[in-house]
């Protein structure tokens, strides 16, 4: 369990497919702090389990479905990632409950400064809207955000400076991949409500 809130972006080391399972390197510090072999790392907002590490970088198997379901097909060395260790109890949760569990990879529609802060637009594939709740929250490359805008194919988020600093949202460009979670308790009451029996 993360909260969405990235507390470093690392750049791809080497990502590359091995016998059992893409090989994903990272090189990272903050990420790296109290480390143990088999710890959660959210990584772009998914969530993958640290294989081996030295001084200043993780690797990481990845599944060539989780490959398939996330921009981490889009991913070359020199990528910025955005880094989260997983939430510890007696911690501070500042963003939202984030699984690291990705849903969706929608695409950067638009990505401009207005005034001093950044707007985002993100074209979510239609079946996936319902998910999208004005107000609500939604992990986008596991920043934790809150949806400004919602229309049939796309959402907007506002992004303060610092956080476009501090992430990867800095290198972002119309038509890169971003991978989306939506909202737990939302995805919860969903599936509570279909299954209901009358």
């Amino acid at each position: 369990m993360f909260t969405g809130i990235v507390e470093e972006t690392g750049r791809v080391l080497a990502f590359e497919p091995k016998a059992e399972a893409w090989s994903l390197t990272v090189g990272a510090r903050a990420a790296l702090a109290d480390l143990a072999l088999g710890d959660s790392i959210a990584v772009n907002g998914c969530c993958l389990t640290a294989a081996e590490f030295g001084a200043d970088w993780i690797r990481f198997d990845v599944l060539e479905e989780t490959r398939r379901l996330t921009n981490f097909a889009a991913l070359a060395p020199g990528a910025s990632l955005n880094l989260e260790r997983s939430l510890r109890f007696g911690g501070k949760v500042g963003g939202h409950f984030v699984t690291g569990h990705i849903d969706a990879v929608g695409t950067v529609a638009l990505f401009e400064p207005r005034g001093s802060d950044f707007y985002l637009r993100v074209r979510v594939a239609g079946p996936f809207m319902r998910h999208v709740v004005h107000k609500g929250c939604i992990a986008i490359d596991g920043i934790s955000l809150t949806v400004a805008e919602t229309d049939a194919d796309a959402l907007a988020v506002w992004i303060i400076p610092h956080t476009r600093a501090v992430t990867n949202l800095r290198d972002k460009r119309p038509g890169d991949p971003v991978n989306l979670e939506f909202d737990l308790l939302g995805k919860h009451v969903e599936k509570l409500l279909a299954t209901r029996v009358s």
